[in-house]
């Protein structure tokens, strides 16, 4: 697995200090939150607040602490099955499902939780945590994967209650103005996409997903400037997109018909027009926004209406490294036509944390670029973000693509 190195003049402290930074950042997200709201699964992709404030500790303290520090006594030995997520290797989970009944642990146990394991870690960085740097690195890019995760799944929580309560009033400032539309155009021919494991690539840390680096054909084709609006969206609404079948992928239009799609997740049609939930709490959709919440199925409908199509994934990262595209990262990530597959060469690391990222390679779908909701420093070039198809509750939004005029 490509990781990161640690840099700077003394590593523990710096390694120290990067935890501490990361781990402090959860328990930010968390803050604003009651014990109630910690605790709510509104959906079965959806886990509570409590739940990913505990299986990030469970990740350190099952592939780091136990292994590698002498002595270490694990917080509640019923934890690891608890708050184990999908790594099968390591032994028995709690059914993902069933992660809201949970009422015991209580939020202050977890929270003590993740003192003890705190405390653990950083006993084992003192005493050598340059041994295991590149483990304790993918540790905290997966909590921060998980930071993300907080945010979407207490918005969902949030829009069940008919209050609209708000999250974080700053959620609710405007965005600002989008830039002036118009495409990016490449020439196609032999590139080279993915990261090849050096600093001066895409960032000095890397999922394993986002290597080998490799050669790729493209074609010639144009990318858009700027993402696709919540103004073009309601164009799309307007003239019956989610009643044309002739748009939508077959499985696409079962889906929308069957959960009753008719605007994106968390709109919702007022006298005076389109609304939508936001973690600021409820507020008027403004046409120049960003469209978020929308599947791969609306989004490619919206690609087919627009004459247009989705972006591959190669062709989304080589506009993106010659500096073609605005509006990459902290809006919404991009849905792209790529299926989620191994590059060429891929090879996921031995033993259980190799479980992290290949063995979901099937029925999903690559996002690229970065949301409002993913932490600062967090996404690069190469990261390949992917959901199923019909998912709608990650800030996803729109980029179009096309063949040359």
């Amino acid at each position: 697995m490509i990781l990161a190195r640690i840099l700077g003049g003394d590593r523990g402290a710096a390694m120290l200090e990067r935890y501490r930074e990361v781990r402090s950042g959860s328990e930010a997200l968390a803050a604003p939150l009651s014990a109630e709201d910690c605790q709510i699964q509104s959906m079965p992709d959806v886990s509570p607040t409590k739940w990913h404030l505990a299986h990030t500790s469970w990740f350190f303290e099952t592939f780091l602490l136990t292994p590698r520090l002498q002595n270490y006594v694990p917080f509640d030995p019923a934890y690891a099955v608890l708050f184990n997520s999908y790594y099968v290797g390591v032994g028995e989970r709690h059914p993902r499902a069933q992660r809201g009944l949970l009422s015991r642990p209580s939020l202050d146990d977890v929270r003590a939780y993740r003192r003890h394991v705190d405390a653990a870690m950083a006993r084992l960085i003192e005493i050598g945590g340059g041994e295991c740097a590149e483990l304790i690195e993918l540790g905290l890019q997966h909590e921060q994967q998980h930071q993300e995760l907080i945010l979407m799944d207490i918005k969902h929580v949030l829009s069940c209650n008919p209050t609209d309560p708000v999250f974080a009033p700053s959620a609710a400032a405007p965005l600002e103005p989008p830039p002036p539309r118009a495409w990016w155009q490449h020439p196609g021919g032999l590139c080279a996409i993915g990261h090849d494991g050096r600093d001066d690539t895409a960032g000095a840390f890397a999922f394993d997903n986002e290597g080998p680096r490799h050669r790729i054909w493209l074609e010639p084709y144009r990318i858009a400037n700027a993402l696709v609006t919540a103004g073009d969206y309601i164009a799309f609404i307007e003239d019956g997109g989610y009643r044309r079948p002739e748009l939508w992928l077959s499985d696409g239009f079962a889906t929308a018909q069957n959960e009753g799609w008719q605007a994106p997740l968390y709109w919702r049609r007022e006298e005076a027009g389109w609304s939508q939930f936001t973690l600021g709490g409820r507020t008027a959709v403004h046409p120049d926004e960003p469209v978020l919440h929308v599947s791969y199925y609306e989004a490619d409908a919206f690609a087919r209406w627009s004459r247009c199509r989705l972006p591959t994934e190669a062709e989304w990262e080589v506009a993106v490294a010659a500096g073609g595209p605005r509006q990459v990262e902290r809006i919404a990530w991009q849905w792209t036509s790529s299926p989620y597959v191994a590059y060429p060469g891929f090879k996921p690391s031995p033993g259980a944390v190799g479980e992290y990222n290949g063995k979901f390679m099937i029925n999903q779908m690559v996002l690229r670029g970065g949301s409002s909701a993913t932490p600062t420093g967090h996404a690069r070039l190469t990261y390949r973000n992917f959901f199923p198809p019909g998912a709608r509750w990650m800030f996803a939004g729109i980029r179009l693509a096309a063949d040359p005029d």
